[in-house]
């Protein structure tokens, strides 16, 4: 009897010998998972504006953003929510504890499927709170002004802690969420920065995932070949890497393998995928299969 898309993504989760890759394929093709996330918010209302070839927007945690019009579709932070810290006693988050944003999201999960119910976190430590201070100014901050982020930490971690428990209330199986800790050859924080000032709060999120019964699945984009050990001791289950070309095929399979954690992959988006060469894109799928084969969703 073959196993369900349930069965199949706990497979290779697990390195349970699985009968195939897990398979996660939009606009009608395969897919192993029932996504969902939040709602959306009774307490904001997003704005955009134009100012010649520059578009503005705002978003729930009252960072002001900009994006070219005819360049990328998310931009940058232009005005962050905190300019200065004495902005940070009167930060207004995001409506996320309101339990009706999680009510379109309980109704999916509880349709009758055999698919992996996973929900998408709509942040993270670094993530989130690098924005709200704008990226290079929070560089600084993790040197200069550690207690004030400390504090501003504390605040954002216990939010999607609240989040993660939610979650788990609405009958997700898993949780997803984006951190991007890499360029294309290296870390963007040293690894002791990292275990210094954001394990803790790894541990915390993933903890309380794992408590509820939760796996940990991290999308993370750039070479975070130097932080895998340390993420995964910190409760990360599956890797959602878009750039898998970035590292060493043998040596990835090898320290996940033997972290008994698995691999979420496309072909790689920036070296591979964009060629548009079929003979290539055909080959690369099938030596990711063979050297991941056994813990690897392909997305």
């Amino acid at each position: 009897m073959s196993m369900t898309s349930r069965e199949i993504i706990l497979a290779n989760l697990h390195q349970a010998a699985p009968e195939r890759c897990g398979l996660n394929f939009d606009r009608n093709r395969r897919n192993d998972f029932q996504g969902g996330g939040l709602g959306p918010s009774r307490t904001f209302t997003p704005k955009r504006w134009v100012e010649g070839e520059m578009e503005y927007y705002d978003d729930e945690w009252g960072n002001v953003w900009r994006r070219m019009r005819e360049g990328c579709q998310s931009g940058e932070v232009h005005r962050p929510a905190i300019p200065d810290w004495s902005a940070l006693e009167t930060l207004r988050l995001p409506d996320y504890d309101d339990p009706r944003r999680y009510e379109e999201v309980a109704q999916n999960f509880a349709r009758p499927t055999d698919r992996y119910k996973l929900f998408f976190v709509p942040g993270w430590i670094f993530a989130t709170s690098r924005y709200l201070r704008k990226m290079e100014i929070y560089f600084m901050d993790l040197i200069e002004y550690r207690e004030e982020i400390e504090r501003l930490h504390d605040r954002v971690s216990d939010l999607f802690v609240r989040v993660i428990h939610r979650a788990a209330d609405a009958g997700a199986e898993g949780i997803f969420y984006c951190e991007d800790l890499g360029v294309q050859d290296r870390l963007l924080i040293s690894p002791e920065m990292w275990r210094d000032v954001f394990r803790k709060h790894y541990i915390k999120l993933t903890g309380a995932a794992h408590e509820r019964g939760l796996k940990v699945f991290m999308h993370s984009c750039g070479y975070n070949w130097l932080l895998i050990d340390d993420l995964v001791a910190a409760g990360i289950d599956c890797f959602q890497f878009d750039q898998p070309a970035a590292y060493d095929f043998p040596a990835l399979a090898a320290k996940l393998k033997a972290h008994r954690v698995a691999l979420w992959s496309p072909i790689d988006i920036q070296k591979v995928l964009p060629t548009g060469d079929r003979a290539r894109i055909e080959a690369e799928a099938e030596r990711m299969v063979r050297t991941f084969r056994g813990f690897l969703i392909m997305k």
